[in-house]
C-alpha cells in the first residue's frame, strides 16, 4: 500500500521509496558490483549482452507505443527520443562491444532467449498494449531509472576509471542526456497520476513492483548465465 504523502512527493518517489529494499539489492548485485570495479568476467558481460540485446528489441516496440498511446504532444515527443536513443545509442553500444568480441549483429539477433529475458520483454508488451499512457510509464521506469541510477553510482565511485573494461558501458548510463531522460520519465508519470484515483495508483504501484522484480531476475540471470 502507498503510505506517503504522494502530493508532497510525486508517485515516481512514493514507488521508489518503497521498492528500496528491491533497489538496494540491484546495487549490491554481484553483477553490478563487477561492472564497477571492471573484475566482472567476460563471459558473463557477453551473455548480459546479447540477452539485453534481445531485450531491447522488444523494449523499444513498448515505447513506440507509448508514444502512440501520449495524450499529449510532448509525451508523444519524449518517448520518441526514448525510442531513438535506444535503438541507436544504447543498441549500438551492444553492438559495437560484441563486435569487439568478435560478434556480429546477426548473431546477436539469433541468439536464443532466456526464460527471464522472454518472460520481462512479455510482461511490458502486455502492458504496453493492453495499458495506459501511465502504466506504460509505471512499466518501464524501473529500467530506465535503475540504470541510470547504477550508472551515476558506479561513475563516481573510486573503481571507475578509463582502464575499466566497462567504462564505456558505465559512461554510457551515466550521461546528462540519459539523466535528463530518466528525469522527464519520473516527472511524467508524477504529471499523468496526479489526480488518479486510489485504485488507479494501487495498479500503478503493482505495475512498478513487478518490473522491479524482473530487473533484478534479469540480473540474476546475467550473473548465473541462465539459458
Amino acid at each position: 500500500m502507498l503510505g506517503y504523502n504522494e502530493a508532497a512527493m510525486g508517485l515516481s518517489s512514493v514507488l521508489r521509496k518503497t521498492a528500496d529494499a528491491e533497489w538496494r539489492r540491484m546495487h549490491a548485485h554481484p553483477f553490478v558490483r563487477g561492472i564497477g570495479d571492471g573484475t566482472l568476467p567476460r563471459d558473463r558481460f557477453m551473455h548480459y549482452l546479447r540477452q539485453d540485446y534481445l531485450f531491447l528489441i522488444e523494449y523499444s516496440r513498448v515505447l513506440a507505443l507509448a508514444s502512440a498511446k501520449a495524450p499529449d504532444v510532448d509525451g508523444m515527443t519524449r518517448f520518441s527520443e526514448l525510442l531513438h536513443a535506444t535503438l541507436t545509442v544504447e543498441m549500438d553500444l551492444h553492438r559495437r562491444t560484441c563486435a569487439s568480441f568478435g560478434i556480429g549483429a546477426r548473431s546477436l539477433e539469433r541468439t536464443p532467449v532466456a526464460a527471464a529475458t522472454s518472460a520481462y520483454g512479455r510482461y511490458l508488451v502486455s502492458i504496453a498494449y493492453e495499458g495506459t499512457v501511465k502504466d506504460i510509464a509505471a512499466a518501464i521506469l524501473p529500467c530506465q531509472w535503475g540504470y541510470n541510477e547504477i550508472g551515476v553510482a558506479l561513475a563516481k565511485s573510486d573503481d571507475a576509471s578509463p582502464r575499466n573494461p566497462y567504462a564505456s558501458w558505465i559512461k554510457s548510463y551515466a550521461a546528462a542526456e540519459f539523466t535528463a531522460l530518466t528525469t522527464w520519465l519520473r516527472r511524467y508519470l508524477d504529471t499523468q497520476a496526479r489526480d488518479a484515483p486510489a485504485m488507479e495508483r494501487r495498479r500503478l504501484a503493482e505495475i512498478f513492483s513487478t518490473s522491479t522484480q524482473y530487473e533484478l531476475r534479469f540480473w540474476d540471470m546475467a550473473w548465473n548465465k541462465e539459458g
